[in-house]
Protein backbone atom coordinates (compact mmCIF):
# COMPACT_ATOMS: atom_id res chain seq x y z
CA UNK A 1 0.00 0.00 0.00
CA UNK A 2 1.42 3.66 -0.92
CA UNK A 3 2.18 5.97 1.93
CA UNK A 4 -0.17 9.05 2.44
CA UNK A 5 1.65 11.81 4.72
CA UNK A 6 -0.11 15.22 5.01
CA UNK A 7 2.65 18.01 6.09
CA UNK A 8 1.36 18.76 9.29
CA UNK A 9 2.34 15.26 10.24
CA UNK A 10 5.52 15.66 13.10
CA UNK A 11 7.64 12.92 11.19
CA UNK A 12 6.62 14.30 7.76
CA UNK A 13 10.04 15.24 6.53
CA UNK A 14 11.81 12.48 8.13
CA UNK A 15 9.46 9.67 5.62
CA UNK A 16 9.62 12.10 2.53
CA UNK A 17 13.23 12.15 3.24
CA UNK A 18 13.36 8.19 3.32
CA UNK A 19 11.33 7.66 0.04
CA UNK A 20 13.31 10.04 -1.98
CA UNK A 21 16.74 8.77 -0.66
CA UNK A 22 16.49 5.47 -2.41
CA UNK A 23 19.66 3.12 -3.18
CA UNK A 24 22.25 5.32 -2.04
CA UNK A 25 24.27 2.90 0.06
CA UNK A 26 25.24 0.69 -2.89
CA UNK A 27 27.43 3.60 -4.28
CA UNK A 28 30.78 2.08 -2.67
CA UNK A 29 30.06 -1.56 -3.64
CA UNK A 30 28.89 -0.94 -7.49
CA UNK A 31 31.78 1.32 -7.91
CA UNK A 32 34.56 -1.04 -7.14
CA UNK A 33 32.84 -3.27 -8.89
CA UNK A 34 32.72 -0.82 -12.34
CA UNK A 35 36.38 -0.09 -11.56
CA UNK A 36 37.42 -3.14 -11.84
CA UNK A 37 35.47 -4.10 -15.35
CA UNK A 38 36.67 -0.90 -16.87
CA UNK A 39 40.25 -1.82 -15.82
CA UNK A 40 39.33 -5.27 -17.59
CA UNK A 41 38.72 -3.66 -20.89
CA UNK A 42 41.19 -1.49 -20.89
CA UNK A 43 43.78 -4.20 -21.03
CA UNK A 44 42.11 -6.96 -22.58
CA UNK A 45 39.90 -5.10 -24.81
CA UNK A 46 37.92 -7.62 -26.99
CA UNK A 47 38.58 -10.57 -25.09
CA UNK A 48 36.95 -8.79 -22.24
CA UNK A 49 33.86 -8.17 -23.70
CA UNK A 50 33.57 -11.80 -24.85
CA UNK A 51 34.34 -13.04 -21.14
CA UNK A 52 31.66 -10.23 -19.90
CA UNK A 53 29.14 -11.38 -22.57
CA UNK A 54 29.61 -15.13 -21.69
CA UNK A 55 29.21 -14.27 -17.80
CA UNK A 56 26.12 -11.79 -17.98
CA UNK A 57 24.35 -12.97 -21.04
CA UNK A 58 24.57 -16.44 -21.45
CA UNK A 59 26.14 -17.31 -24.27
CA UNK A 60 29.88 -17.13 -25.79
CA UNK A 61 30.74 -15.10 -29.31
CA UNK A 62 34.17 -16.76 -30.07
CA UNK A 63 35.60 -13.53 -31.63
CA UNK A 64 35.19 -9.64 -31.20
CA UNK A 65 33.66 -9.54 -34.23
CA UNK A 66 30.77 -11.63 -33.98
CA UNK A 67 29.10 -8.95 -30.97
CA UNK A 68 28.55 -6.70 -33.66
CA UNK A 69 24.72 -6.97 -35.25
CA UNK A 70 24.25 -7.69 -39.28
CA UNK A 71 23.08 -4.31 -40.67
CA UNK A 72 21.29 -7.06 -43.20
CA UNK A 73 19.45 -8.11 -40.14
CA UNK A 74 18.33 -5.04 -39.07
CA UNK A 75 16.50 -3.71 -42.19
CA UNK A 76 15.50 -7.71 -41.85
CA UNK A 77 13.57 -6.75 -38.60
CA UNK A 78 11.85 -3.17 -40.02
CA UNK A 79 11.02 -5.12 -43.09
CA UNK A 80 8.87 -7.36 -40.31
CA UNK A 81 7.28 -4.99 -38.88
CA UNK A 82 3.24 -4.75 -39.01
CA UNK A 83 1.92 -2.05 -40.57
CA UNK A 84 0.92 -0.19 -37.62
CA UNK A 85 3.74 -0.38 -35.40
CA UNK A 86 6.14 0.79 -38.96
CA UNK A 87 3.60 3.84 -39.42
CA UNK A 88 3.98 4.58 -35.22
CA UNK A 89 7.79 4.60 -34.91
CA UNK A 90 7.65 6.61 -37.95
CA UNK A 91 5.69 9.33 -36.75
CA UNK A 92 7.13 9.60 -33.33
CA UNK A 93 10.55 9.70 -35.33
CA UNK A 94 9.47 12.57 -37.92
CA UNK A 95 8.19 14.23 -34.24
CA UNK A 96 11.68 14.03 -32.67
CA UNK A 97 13.05 15.03 -35.45
CA UNK A 98 11.17 18.57 -36.20
CA UNK A 99 11.80 18.49 -32.17
CA UNK A 100 15.35 18.60 -32.02
CA UNK A 101 16.01 20.67 -35.34
CA UNK A 102 14.27 23.78 -33.10
CA UNK A 103 17.29 22.76 -30.40
CA UNK A 104 20.06 22.76 -32.55
CA UNK A 105 22.61 25.54 -32.04
CA UNK A 106 24.04 28.15 -34.25
CA UNK A 107 27.37 29.34 -34.96
CA UNK A 108 27.56 32.99 -35.04
CA UNK A 109 30.36 36.09 -35.52
CA UNK A 110 30.06 39.77 -34.60
CA UNK A 111 31.67 42.35 -35.85
CA UNK A 112 32.86 45.67 -33.85
CA UNK A 113 33.81 49.25 -34.96
CA UNK A 114 37.20 48.69 -34.18
CA UNK A 115 37.67 45.72 -36.47
CA UNK A 116 37.11 43.14 -33.47
CA UNK A 117 35.43 39.95 -34.76
CA UNK A 118 33.82 37.72 -32.12
CA UNK A 119 31.39 34.79 -32.57
CA UNK A 120 31.24 31.02 -31.66
CA UNK A 121 31.41 28.00 -34.31
CA UNK A 122 29.79 25.05 -33.25
CA UNK A 123 30.93 21.39 -34.86
CA UNK A 124 28.86 18.06 -33.99
CA UNK A 125 31.58 15.83 -32.44
CA UNK A 126 32.99 12.51 -34.70
CA UNK A 127 31.61 9.73 -33.13
CA UNK A 128 29.13 9.22 -30.15
CA UNK A 129 28.35 5.99 -28.70
CA UNK A 130 24.45 5.58 -27.59
CA UNK A 131 23.39 2.73 -25.00
CA UNK A 132 19.80 1.24 -25.18
CA UNK A 133 18.87 -0.63 -21.93
CA UNK A 134 17.84 -4.41 -22.76
CA UNK A 135 17.38 -6.00 -19.65
CA UNK A 136 14.17 -6.13 -17.34
CA UNK A 137 12.08 -4.71 -21.00
CA UNK A 138 13.47 -3.26 -24.35
CA UNK A 139 13.09 0.17 -25.44
CA UNK A 140 13.22 1.03 -28.94
CA UNK A 141 11.70 4.58 -28.05
CA UNK A 142 14.94 5.14 -26.89
CA UNK A 143 17.00 4.46 -29.32
CA UNK A 144 15.18 6.69 -31.12
CA UNK A 145 15.21 9.64 -28.79
CA UNK A 146 19.60 8.94 -28.58
CA UNK A 147 20.03 8.49 -32.05
CA UNK A 148 18.08 11.54 -33.63
CA UNK A 149 19.63 13.88 -31.78
CA UNK A 150 22.81 12.70 -32.89
CA UNK A 151 21.79 12.84 -36.00
CA UNK A 152 20.46 15.90 -36.09
CA UNK A 153 23.29 17.32 -34.74
CA UNK A 154 25.58 16.01 -37.73
CA UNK A 155 27.45 13.10 -35.72
CA UNK A 156 29.75 11.58 -38.23
CA UNK A 157 29.63 7.96 -36.80
CA UNK A 158 26.96 6.46 -34.00
CA UNK A 159 27.38 3.59 -32.39
CA UNK A 160 24.90 1.76 -30.45
CA UNK A 161 25.40 -0.86 -27.88
CA UNK A 162 22.82 -2.68 -25.92
CA UNK A 163 22.38 -6.17 -24.04
CA UNK A 164 21.61 -9.12 -25.62
CA UNK A 165 20.46 -12.28 -23.62
CA UNK A 166 21.13 -15.32 -25.53
CA UNK A 167 23.07 -13.37 -28.11
CA UNK A 168 19.94 -12.74 -30.23
CA UNK A 169 19.53 -8.70 -30.87
CA UNK A 170 15.25 -7.90 -30.28
CA UNK A 171 13.90 -7.51 -33.52
CA UNK A 172 12.27 -3.81 -32.42
CA UNK A 173 15.52 -2.58 -31.65
CA UNK A 174 16.84 -3.71 -35.02
CA UNK A 175 14.40 -2.17 -36.68
CA UNK A 176 14.60 1.37 -35.18
CA UNK A 177 18.53 1.28 -35.79
CA UNK A 178 17.71 0.85 -39.50
CA UNK A 179 14.67 3.13 -39.55
CA UNK A 180 17.65 6.12 -37.89
CA UNK A 181 19.83 4.58 -40.79
CA UNK A 182 22.73 3.19 -37.91
CA UNK A 183 25.65 1.29 -39.20
CA UNK A 184 26.77 -0.12 -36.12
CA UNK A 185 25.73 -1.74 -33.74
CA UNK A 186 27.08 -4.14 -31.11
CA UNK A 187 25.99 -6.98 -28.57
CA UNK A 188 27.47 -5.56 -25.37
CA UNK A 189 25.61 -4.32 -22.24
CA UNK A 190 26.82 -2.98 -18.80
CA UNK A 191 29.82 -1.47 -17.62
CA UNK A 192 31.70 -3.25 -20.41
CA UNK A 193 29.87 -1.29 -23.02
CA UNK A 194 30.20 1.77 -21.65
CA UNK A 195 34.53 0.86 -20.96
CA UNK A 196 34.37 -0.31 -24.74
CA UNK A 197 33.15 3.19 -25.73
CA UNK A 198 34.95 5.04 -23.66
CA UNK A 199 38.51 3.84 -24.65
CA UNK A 200 38.13 1.74 -27.48
CA UNK A 201 39.13 -2.67 -28.46
CA UNK A 202 39.71 -3.98 -31.41
CA UNK A 203 36.23 -3.96 -32.66
CA UNK A 204 34.65 -1.04 -30.91
CA UNK A 205 36.20 2.28 -31.59
CA UNK A 206 36.53 5.06 -28.92
CA UNK A 207 33.79 7.52 -29.46
CA UNK A 208 33.52 11.49 -27.98
CA UNK A 209 30.35 11.38 -26.34
CA UNK A 210 28.61 8.36 -24.21
CA UNK A 211 24.51 9.23 -24.49
CA UNK A 212 21.50 7.35 -23.00
CA UNK A 213 20.39 5.47 -19.52
CA UNK A 214 21.02 2.22 -18.36
CA UNK A 215 21.10 0.64 -14.68
CA UNK A 216 23.07 1.34 -11.66
CA UNK A 217 26.53 0.25 -13.11
CA UNK A 218 26.05 1.52 -16.62
CA UNK A 219 25.11 4.98 -14.47
CA UNK A 220 28.34 4.38 -12.51
CA UNK A 221 30.31 3.40 -15.41
CA UNK A 222 29.48 6.65 -16.87
CA UNK A 223 30.16 8.53 -13.75
CA UNK A 224 34.10 7.26 -13.71
CA UNK A 225 34.36 7.28 -17.71
CA UNK A 226 33.85 11.01 -18.22
CA UNK A 227 36.72 13.18 -18.80
CA UNK A 228 38.54 10.91 -20.87
CA UNK A 229 35.10 11.01 -22.90
CA UNK A 230 31.20 12.84 -22.24
CA UNK A 231 28.16 11.78 -21.36
CA UNK A 232 24.60 13.30 -21.44
CA UNK A 233 23.95 13.11 -17.15
CA UNK A 234 24.43 10.21 -15.01
CA UNK A 235 20.73 9.20 -14.75
CA UNK A 236 19.04 7.25 -11.59
CA UNK A 237 15.99 4.87 -11.64
CA UNK A 238 13.19 6.54 -13.08
CA UNK A 239 11.06 8.54 -11.59
CA UNK A 240 7.14 10.91 -11.74
CA UNK A 241 5.83 13.48 -9.61
CA UNK A 242 2.58 14.60 -10.06
CA UNK A 243 0.97 18.19 -8.85
CA UNK A 244 -3.03 17.39 -8.61
CA UNK A 245 -6.08 19.87 -7.05
CA UNK A 246 -9.30 18.41 -6.73
CA UNK A 247 -9.97 18.85 -10.56
CA UNK A 248 -7.80 15.76 -10.96
CA UNK A 249 -9.00 12.27 -11.90
CA UNK A 250 -7.46 9.79 -9.33
CA UNK A 251 -7.94 7.04 -11.97
CA UNK A 252 -5.58 8.84 -14.28
CA UNK A 253 -3.25 9.63 -11.07
CA UNK A 254 -2.85 6.34 -10.29
CA UNK A 255 -2.06 4.74 -13.59
CA UNK A 256 0.71 7.57 -14.48
CA UNK A 257 1.77 6.73 -11.24
CA UNK A 258 2.48 3.04 -11.90
CA UNK A 259 3.85 4.58 -15.79
CA UNK A 260 7.05 4.85 -13.93
CA UNK A 261 7.09 2.08 -11.27
CA UNK A 262 6.15 -0.62 -13.92
CA UNK A 263 10.22 0.01 -14.91
CA UNK A 264 11.73 -1.14 -12.49
CA UNK A 265 11.85 -1.77 -8.27
CA UNK A 266 13.56 1.68 -7.90
CA UNK A 267 11.42 3.80 -9.80
CA UNK A 268 9.88 6.65 -7.78
CA UNK A 269 6.29 7.91 -8.07
CA UNK A 270 5.21 10.93 -5.92
CA UNK A 271 1.85 12.58 -6.13
CA UNK A 272 1.32 16.28 -4.14
CA UNK A 273 -1.98 17.43 -4.23
CA UNK A 274 -3.96 19.90 -1.89
CA UNK A 275 -7.58 17.18 -1.92
CA UNK A 276 -7.11 14.57 0.91
CA UNK A 277 -9.99 13.00 -1.10
CA UNK A 278 -8.10 13.34 -4.47
CA UNK A 279 -4.88 11.38 -2.16
CA UNK A 280 -7.19 8.48 -0.68
CA UNK A 281 -8.95 7.86 -4.34
CA UNK A 282 -5.95 7.46 -5.91
CA UNK A 283 -4.33 4.91 -3.25
CA UNK A 284 -7.33 2.72 -3.83
CA UNK A 285 -6.95 2.98 -7.84
CA UNK A 286 -3.69 2.58 -7.63
CA UNK A 287 -4.26 -0.94 -5.78
CA UNK A 288 -7.03 -1.79 -8.02
CA UNK A 289 -4.72 -1.14 -10.97
CA UNK A 290 -2.04 -3.63 -9.47
CA UNK A 291 -4.21 -6.84 -9.23
CA UNK A 292 -4.42 -5.89 -13.49
CA UNK A 293 -1.22 -5.10 -14.35
CA UNK A 294 1.31 -7.42 -16.41
CA UNK A 295 4.37 -5.83 -14.51
CA UNK A 296 2.37 -5.78 -10.66
CA UNK A 297 5.22 -7.56 -9.29
CA UNK A 298 7.97 -4.95 -10.06
CA UNK A 299 5.31 -2.39 -9.87
CA UNK A 300 4.01 -2.95 -6.74
CA UNK A 301 7.77 -3.68 -4.85
CA UNK A 302 8.39 -0.43 -6.14
CA UNK A 303 5.10 2.10 -5.06
CA UNK A 304 5.52 0.40 -1.60
CA UNK A 305 9.61 1.11 -0.97
CA UNK A 306 9.73 4.54 -3.45
CA UNK A 307 6.10 5.39 -3.81
CA UNK A 308 4.55 8.17 -1.10
CA UNK A 309 1.45 10.73 -1.77
CA UNK A 310 1.53 14.26 0.19
CA UNK A 311 -1.30 16.45 1.16
CA UNK A 312 -0.95 19.87 1.12
CA UNK A 313 -2.32 22.67 2.79
CA UNK A 314 -2.50 24.92 -0.09
CA UNK A 315 -1.00 25.06 -4.40
CA UNK A 316 2.12 27.16 -3.13
CA UNK A 317 3.33 24.57 -0.54
CA UNK A 318 2.42 21.70 -3.06
CA UNK A 319 4.80 23.37 -5.79
CA UNK A 320 7.87 23.76 -2.86
CA UNK A 321 7.59 20.33 -2.13
CA UNK A 322 7.99 19.59 -5.93
CA UNK A 323 10.62 21.67 -7.00
CA UNK A 324 12.44 20.07 -3.81
CA UNK A 325 11.92 16.44 -5.15
CA UNK A 326 13.23 18.40 -8.75
CA UNK A 327 11.46 15.17 -10.57
CA UNK A 328 12.40 13.39 -14.16
CA UNK A 329 8.73 13.68 -14.76
CA UNK A 330 6.59 16.05 -13.87
CA UNK A 331 3.17 16.23 -14.33
CA UNK A 332 0.72 19.35 -13.39
CA UNK A 333 -2.94 17.64 -13.13
CA UNK A 334 -4.72 21.12 -12.15
CA UNK A 335 -7.33 23.56 -13.25
CA UNK A 336 -5.51 26.10 -15.84
CA UNK A 337 -2.03 24.36 -15.59
CA UNK A 338 0.03 26.43 -17.43
CA UNK A 339 -0.40 29.49 -14.97
CA UNK A 340 2.01 27.29 -12.32
CA UNK A 341 4.42 27.19 -14.94
CA UNK A 342 5.92 30.41 -13.87
CA UNK A 343 6.68 28.69 -10.35
CA UNK A 344 7.78 25.87 -11.27
CA UNK A 345 12.11 25.48 -11.25
CA UNK A 346 13.01 21.84 -11.34
CA UNK A 347 11.78 19.48 -13.13
CA UNK A 348 13.36 17.20 -16.44
CA UNK A 349 9.85 17.36 -18.31
CA UNK A 350 7.31 19.33 -17.47
CA UNK A 351 3.21 18.07 -18.95
CA UNK A 352 1.08 20.68 -18.64
CA UNK A 353 -2.87 19.81 -18.18
CA UNK A 354 -5.47 17.38 -17.45
CA UNK A 355 -4.63 15.43 -20.92
CA UNK A 356 -1.04 15.43 -21.04
CA UNK A 357 -0.06 11.61 -19.57
CA UNK A 358 4.19 11.27 -19.06
CA UNK A 359 3.55 8.35 -21.64
CA UNK A 360 2.57 10.73 -24.62
CA UNK A 361 6.16 11.96 -24.05
CA UNK A 362 7.98 8.87 -23.70
CA UNK A 363 7.39 7.90 -27.28
CA UNK A 364 5.26 10.40 -29.46
CA UNK A 365 5.58 14.06 -28.17
CA UNK A 366 8.95 15.04 -29.35
CA UNK A 367 10.93 15.80 -26.64
CA UNK A 368 13.62 14.02 -25.36
CA UNK A 369 12.76 11.49 -22.72
CA UNK A 370 16.36 11.36 -21.86
CA UNK A 371 16.29 13.39 -18.78
CA UNK A 372 17.93 14.45 -15.06
CA UNK A 373 16.58 11.83 -12.14
CA UNK A 374 17.44 12.18 -8.48
CA UNK A 375 17.00 15.28 -8.16
CA UNK A 376 19.58 16.51 -10.50
CA UNK A 377 17.21 18.64 -12.66
CA UNK A 378 17.97 21.03 -10.14
CA UNK A 379 21.35 21.34 -12.60
CA UNK A 380 20.81 18.97 -15.41
CA UNK A 381 18.59 19.18 -18.83
CA UNK A 382 17.32 16.50 -21.25
CA UNK A 383 19.22 14.91 -23.74
CA UNK A 384 19.11 17.44 -26.69
CA UNK A 385 21.43 18.14 -30.11
CA UNK A 386 23.84 19.88 -28.12
CA UNK A 387 25.10 16.91 -26.16
CA UNK A 388 26.29 15.86 -29.45
CA UNK A 389 27.99 19.14 -30.08
CA UNK A 390 30.86 21.72 -29.27
CA UNK A 391 31.25 25.38 -29.01
CA UNK A 392 34.64 26.93 -29.98
CA UNK A 393 35.15 30.72 -29.56
CA UNK A 394 36.35 32.85 -32.47
CA UNK A 395 38.37 36.16 -31.98
CA UNK A 396 40.11 38.17 -33.98
CA UNK A 397 41.66 41.65 -33.24
CA UNK A 398 42.23 44.22 -35.73
CA UNK A 399 45.83 46.31 -35.34
CA UNK A 400 43.52 49.36 -34.27
CA UNK A 401 41.56 46.62 -31.43
CA UNK A 402 44.48 45.79 -30.04
CA UNK A 403 45.98 49.38 -29.50
CA UNK A 404 42.61 50.07 -28.24
CA UNK A 405 42.16 47.45 -24.60
CA UNK A 406 45.63 45.98 -25.07
CA UNK A 407 46.94 48.49 -22.45
CA UNK A 408 44.09 47.81 -20.12
CA UNK A 409 44.93 43.81 -20.63
CA UNK A 410 48.28 44.40 -20.13
CA UNK A 411 47.52 46.23 -16.50
CA UNK A 412 45.14 42.92 -15.57
CA UNK A 413 48.54 40.43 -16.86
CA UNK A 414 51.26 42.51 -14.86
CA UNK A 415 48.89 42.70 -11.40
CA UNK A 416 48.83 38.56 -11.87
CA UNK A 417 52.37 38.34 -12.19
CA UNK A 418 52.39 37.21 -15.67
CA UNK A 419 54.89 38.75 -17.60
CA UNK A 420 55.15 37.09 -20.94
CA UNK A 421 51.40 37.26 -20.84
CA UNK A 422 51.96 41.39 -20.68
CA UNK A 423 54.73 41.49 -23.12
CA UNK A 424 52.77 39.38 -25.49
CA UNK A 425 49.87 42.35 -25.86
CA UNK A 426 52.28 44.97 -25.20
CA UNK A 427 54.89 44.03 -28.13
CA UNK A 428 51.56 44.21 -30.55
CA UNK A 429 50.22 47.54 -28.94
CA UNK A 430 54.43 49.34 -29.26
CA UNK A 431 54.79 47.76 -32.82
CA UNK A 432 55.95 50.17 -35.50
Amino acid sequence: MIKILKTTDKDFKTQLEATLHRGETQGEKVEAIVKSIIADVKKDRDSALIAAVAKFDGWSPKSGGELAVNEADMKAAYDALEPKLKEALHTAHDRIAAYHKELKPKSWITTEANGTILGQKVTPVDRAGLYIPGGKAVYPSSLLMNAIPAIVAGVGEIVVCTPTPGGEPNPLLMAAAHLCGIKKMYKIGGASAIAAMAYGTETIGKVDVITGPGNIFVATAKKLVFGDVNIDMIAGPSEIGILADESANPSWLAVDMLSQAEHDELAGSYLVTTSEKIAEESAKEIERYLKELPRSEISSVSIANNGIIVVCKDMKEAIDIMNDIAPEHLEVCVTNALELLPFIKHAGAIFLGHYTPEAIGDYMAGPNHTLPTGASARFFSPLSTEHFMKKSSIISFSKEAIKELGGQCAVIADVEGLFAHKESVLARVNAK
